[in-house]
């Protein structure tokens, strides 16, 4: 089986979970944050939200510069749940087409991660989807989820049922 064919279910769970997650963030709190070190909600949706925009721009470069110059690169951002998941659906569509087409060659071949022009990393695309991409965008959902929590948001069930869906009760966790 290619490479991407083994990939391509992991990818539509994982960005179907994540679309869950996101579409919960409440307008009004896009500004809260549950500590003065920690990110806004909206900026935790913007930074997943970009994740699949990044999947798809890794299949069609050799490297990512996101300081060239020294000055770092403008992400789109959204003001809100709708702006965040439009981008969102925009990068998965994106994405989701480059795997699909991409070869097991094309996933071995490396890509680089800089900084003003000096690498951060370089690994072959098949890692940086899985881990740079996928286990980073599942790292930071999770804090999302934290942070609906704390606000009293239902949390979506993900891998299972959450304690606000599914049969999950309060004994059971």
């Amino acid at each position: 089986m290619p490479m991407n064919q083994a990939l391509l279910g992991e990818f539509d769970h994982e960005m179907t979970n994540t679309r869950k997650a996101v579409e919960r963030v409440p307008d009004a709190k896009w500004d809260w944050k549950p500590h003065p070190k920690s990110g806004t909600m909206g900026w935790l949706a913007n930074h997943i939200v970009n994740f699949p925009g990044w999947a798809g721009d890794m299949f069609t470069s050799e490297s990512f510069d996101f300081a060239p110059g020294g000055k770092q690169v403008e992400m789109p951002s959204a003001r809100n749940t709708k702006e965040a998941l439009a981008i969102f659906d925009k990068g998965v569509v994106s994405a989701r087409a480059a795997l699909a087409k991409a070869s097991d060659e094309q996933l071995m071949k490396t890509w680089s991660l800089l900084n003003n022009g000096q690498p951060m990393f370089t690994m072959p695309r098949v890692a940086v989807l899985r881990g740079m991409i996928m286990n980073h965008l599942i790292h930071h959902r999770a804090q999302l989820c934290v942070y609906l929590r704390l606000n009293d948001v239902p949390v979506p069930a993900l891998y299972g049922p959450s304690a606000d869906e599914g049969t999950m009760t309060a004994s059971a966790k």
